[in-house]
């Protein structure tokens, strides 16, 4: 297959804008621009996807102390990968981008970014797609933009309006992922670049429709929830109750990251050292806590259906809180959205077994809301996602939960570059 000319890509462009400029309607040459981006989004989310179920099919079959050799290795891959191919960054160095860089993301650190994240989450470290999706989207979004000669607030705009096509794509919820990407950016102003609002919902619309179209993923609720129903004005004030609770395991969280921090800032040597140990720490935790494999896509739905004590979930939501550091800190690549999902379920699920009389529903998904608002400052967002993905109909409870856990988080965010500072 020949790659297609400068030429041709140039008159492609050019025919686009001269179709929206001769079009009559509301419809503008932008929105075009914003769907182009969806669609080319939602391709390679779902190409993501595809490549990474088959390599998770062909590594899960390890467990035990096989993941004691098998999840080094990975690691020692993922180093290489990264030593040799360039830091492709984390979500900080997107927040940084929008900000200081004019909107730009650099389509330069895409191959790195791909290659390592696809062996750390098939490995099972406990970090989902969503980073490497919205990073790759997101610099499609600047690569348009680009070649179309945008620039300023037109440029921002397609580079968010990536990013949201790429949050969506995996979490099935257009307007849950566009607002995300911009929610993401700051820890205390909701939306700052809110003139990206509509860039980010129709890029994420076009996205959820092809992505779907290729996976058959996203259509209905992810996680397999009982039905819930608000009874009683006493449903909010365990929600708030639940709020609280979550923002207290934020708080352990985010203490147990920076811990890890600073003992991988110990270890010299290059790279491909720090991603070796981390996948040992992590064989040995997935030895132990099997469910702590993974990002909790399916595991959160084992927490879910099955039964379990009160105290060995507690374990298992301290001992996914430690994979989870150790997957960022030891280098790998992700994101932490979905793990956090999952801690915050297991903690809800402990305190209804503890207090028999309460809805465990309730209790999970408040904490679940509560407790990833505390460490991402999204709580909009949070609260339509996971209306989305566990089929929670009055989503007025998680908003309450959700509010509970942004207000009650530290000052100063995990995601230090949301404080929109250069230094």
């Amino acid at each position: 297959m020949q790659p297609i000319s400068k030429k041709a890509q140039s008159r492609a462009f050019s025919w686009l804008s001269n179709l929206a400029r001769r079009n009559p309607l509301t419809v503008s040459r932008l929105i075009i621009y914003w769907i182009a981006i969806g669609i080319a989004s939602g391709l390679f989310a779902g190409l993501y996807w595809q490549i990474l179920e088959r390599l998770t099919h062909l590594l899960r079959s390890f467990s035990g102390p096989s993941l004691l050799v098998i999840m080094p290795l990975s690691g020692l891959v993922i180093g290489l990968v990264i030593h040799f191919l360039g830091n492709p960054g984390e979500i900080a160095f997107i927040v940084d981008n929008i900000h200081f860089r004019g909107g730009r993301i650099d389509t330069r650190q895409n191959p790195s970014m791909i290659l390592s994240s696809l062996v750390s989450i098939s490995a099972g470290g406990s970090l989902g797609p969503e980073a490497p999706m919205v990073q790759v989207t997101g610099s499609l979004g600047t690569w348009f933009a680009d070649r179309l000669k945008l620039q300023d607030e037109d440029l921002r705009s397609m580079s968010l309006a990536g990013m949201a096509a790429g949050f969506t794509a995996l979490f099935g919820a257009p307007l849950g992922g566009a607002f995300f990407a911009l929610e993401i950016l700051h820890h205390q102003y909701v939306l700052e670049y809110y003139e990206a609002i509509m860039p980010a919902i129709v890029s994420s619309c076009a996205s959820y429709v092809v992505f779907a179209l290729i996976t058959h993923l996203g259509i209905g609720p992810t996680w397999n929830f009982p039905q819930y129903h608000v009874d009683n004005i006493d449903d909010f004030a365990l929600a708030i109750a639940y709020g609280v609770v979550g923002a207290i395991a934020g708080w352990i969280f985010i203490s147990i990251f920076r811990v890890s921090d600073r003992l991988f800032g110990l270890i010299p040597g290059p790279i491909y050292v720090r991603t070796t140990l981390a996948g040992l720490v992590l064989g040995s935790i997935a030895a132990l806590f099997p469910l702590t494999r993974y990002f909790g896509h399916e595991e959160l739905n084992a927490v879910v259906g099955n039964n379990f004590t009160a105290i060995s979930l507690l374990i298992l939501a301290f001992a996914k809180m430690i994979a989870i550091s150790t997957t960022v800190n030891g280098e790998w690549r992700g994101g932490f959205i979905i793990p956090l999902f999952f801690t915050g379920a297991c903690i809800g699920k402990a305190i209804a077994i503890l207090i028999p009389s309460v809805n465990p529903v309730l209790a999970m998904i408040a904490t679940m809301a509560s407790l990833n608002a505390a460490v991402t400052r999204t709580p909009i967002s949070t609260t339509l996602l996971l209306t989305k993905l566990t089929g929670f109909t009055p989503f007025v409870p998680i908003l309450f939960a959700s509010l509970v856990g942004f207000f009650l988080s530290p000052k100063i965010p995990l995601i230090k570059s949301q404080l929109k500072s250069p230094n």
